[in-house]
Parts: C-alpha cells; sequence; structure tokens
C-alpha cells in the first residue's frame, strides 16, 4: 500500500516536472530563469537549449511512467531487469542531484547568495531527496 502510494505520488511528480520542461521547449518562460544555475555575478552557468529540455522532459516522463506502472499496472509484466535496475537508477540520479556539483547546485554547494541557489536550497535539492528517498523506499519495500 506505502509502495502504491509512493509510486503515485513520484509519477505526479516527475510528470509535472516534465511537462514544465516541455513548456520550455514550446517557448515558455515560466520558471526558466529560477531552474538555472548563475554565478555570484548573476551569469547562467548553464544555457541548455531547447532539445535540452525536450531530453529532459521525455526522461522525467519516462521516470514518471516507470513509477505509473509500479503502482497501477502491477498486471502488465516489466522486463524484470528493468524494474530491478530502473528501480534504482532512478533514485540514484536524484540523490546524486540532491547532493550536487559541490558548487552551483545540490545541498553541498559553495555558490549560496545566488537566487537560484536561494530556490535551490528551498525547492529543487529537497524535492531531489524527496524523490530519491522515495524511490529507494519502493525498492526496498519491493525486496
Amino acid at each position: 500500500m506505502l509502495s502504491t502510494i509512493l509510486s503515485l505520488l513520484l509519477f505526479i511528480t516527475l510528470i509535472v516536472l516534465g511537462f514544465i520542461h516541455f513548456n520550455w521547449v514550446l517557448g515558455g518562460k515560466w520558471g526558466f530563469e529560477a531552474a538555472l544555475p548563475t554565478n555570484e555575478a548573476g551569469k547562467r552557468v548553464l544555457n541548455p537549449k531547447k532539445s535540452d529540455s525536450l531530453i529532459v522532459g521525455l526522461g522525467l516522463s519516462a521516470f514518471g511512467t516507470f513509477y505509473l506502472f509500479q503502482a497501477v499496472f502491477k498486471a502488465i509484466e516489466m522486463p524484470n531487469w528493468l524494474t530491478t535496475y530502473g528501480g534504482w537508477i532512478i533514485p540514484s540520479i536524484f540523490l546524486l542531484r540532491a547532493i550536487g556539483d559541490f558548487k552551483y547546485v545540490g545541498f553541498f554547494k559553495r555558490i549560496k547568495s545566488t537566487a537560484f541557489a536561494k530556490m535551490d536550497t528551498k525547492l529543487f535539492s529537497p524535492l531531489c531527496l524527496f524523490i530519491a528517498f522515495a524511490g529507494f523506499a519502493i525498492q526496498l519495500l519491493a525486496g
């Protein structure tokens, strides 16, 4: 039961994040600037193209779909290697993002005074940590 609830929460979270990235692909601006790390001078350290947002949006949507199948479509069997490895790899990606690059992103970033850094501390890194812990919990409950 807890595994199903966590899977549904991850599905919704990841699909919403995917749609935000698709919005950027289509030219939307909402949240775009706030989602990009900058140096102390305010210059972006990442300059993603629309194709980058598309790839991330597709990845997030695929991850969300993975958890939808874990929660709702259990009768449809996914390959065992996919449920095993995917179930560990997806949360590992988000744990690494929460830890960060030790400079601009993550809990251990050194640059902490920029607008992005403040949002990263309040929202982005905790969200990644939640996704990681929920994903790991699902795997441990299934085991």
